[in-house]
């Protein structure tokens, strides 16, 4: 996305917020919710990916605890289908909506609608730099991500001269702070030799790689900007018998982690679903409630490694 040609620039983006995958329609979650429901809210997911999944189970489990009723609806990772469920919502006449969009250039029309409509929106995974336009947002710092990835590497590579290699998600914005944060965190010592889209897609992911590894067989890493490619790569090295390259990425989920422990990924940067679900429902309640307290909550971020896997915070609810 450009700057220069948005009134409202991103602040931050989840890694998952611009995977694609299927899953259509509104559906009424009022199950979720107890009591009489007297505050309604309104989830409009992006996609159905792993971390979507999650962020829905965890908006529906909070909701419920709160004695909320919410609706739900997923947007398949299309802005026109994401305004649709917005109009949808306001229809209902929530009394504010939280959404995962599914593209950062959606946002503008999202937020004019519900301003227009009288009711507010609280975002997951982004912040406006407008804070007026919003209930307020759960983000988490992508730069920080790619920056303590790359504070792995300088603290392993312990001064050495070292090669590389970064498998990017899609152009735009997630993908750009990630690796934006990553190459600005890295040592003198350390050079990237490759910078190639994996496009969030595990199969263009082990392309790359396969690729990659061909045109430097003396890579020492590699920063994969989320663990299903992650494993995608891992595979194309063994393969190519550059087993020794070591990988860092991002997200913490369960496969993730367990990929850390088992020395299959050398770190991860674990920012948990279940955290930004229970953070947009606690605090978008609590903001409806009074109208004090901080605007943006940032999600917690923990750097996993092999010494401190028992501490990776839970990625997914029960």
């Amino acid at each position: 996305m450009s700057s220069t040609t948005r009134s409202r620039r991103v602040l931050a983006v989840s890694l998952a917020g611009v995977a694609a995958l299927v899953l259509s329609g509104c559906s009424d979650s009022g199950e979720a919710g107890s009591g009489d429901g007297a505050t309604s809210l309104g989830f409009v997911n992006g996609a159905n990916t792993h971390f979507h999944t999650c962020l829905l189970k965890a908006v529906e489990q909070t909701a419920k605890v709160k004695g909320a009723k919410l609706y739900s609806a997923n947007s398949k990772q299309d802005a026109g289908t994401e305004l649709s469920n917005i109009e949808d919502m306001i229809a209902r006449n929530v009394n504010a909506l939280i959404v995962q969009t599914v593209n950062v250039d959606a946002l503008e029309g999202d937020i004019t609608k519900a301003k227009n409509a009288g009711i507010p929106i609280y975002l997951t995974s982004v912040a406006t730099d407008d804070l007026s336009d919003i209930l307020g947002a759960a983000v988490v710092d992508l730069k920080k991500v790619g920056a303590m990835d790359a504070g792995w590497i300088e603290k392993d590579a312990a001064g050495k001269q070292v090669q590389v290699g970064v498998v990017a998600g899609a152009p735009g914005a997630a993908s750009d702070l990630l690796v934006g944060g990553f190459k600005a965190a890295l040592p003198a010592t350390a050079k990237v030799v490759a910078n190639q889209p994996g496009m969030f897609n595990p199969a263009k992911a082990q392309d790359v790689a396969e690729n990659m590894i061909q045109a430097h067989p003396d890579l020492d890493y590699a920063f994969v900007a989320n663990e299903e490619m992650a494993f995608a790569v891992r595979k194309a090295f063994d393969a190519a018998g550059a087993k020794d390259v070591k990988i860092v990425s991002v997200n913490g989920t369960e496969e993730g982690i367990a990929a850390v422990q088992a020395g299959t990924l050398s770190a991860t940067v674990a920012n948990s679903a279940m955290t930004i679900g229970q953070t947009a429902v606690e605090k978008a309640l609590a903001l409806l409630a009074d109208k004090k307290g901080d605007k943006i909550s940032n999600v917690p971020l923990t750097l996993v490694t092999k010494d401190n896997v028992a501490q990776a915070p839970q990625y997914c609810p029960k």
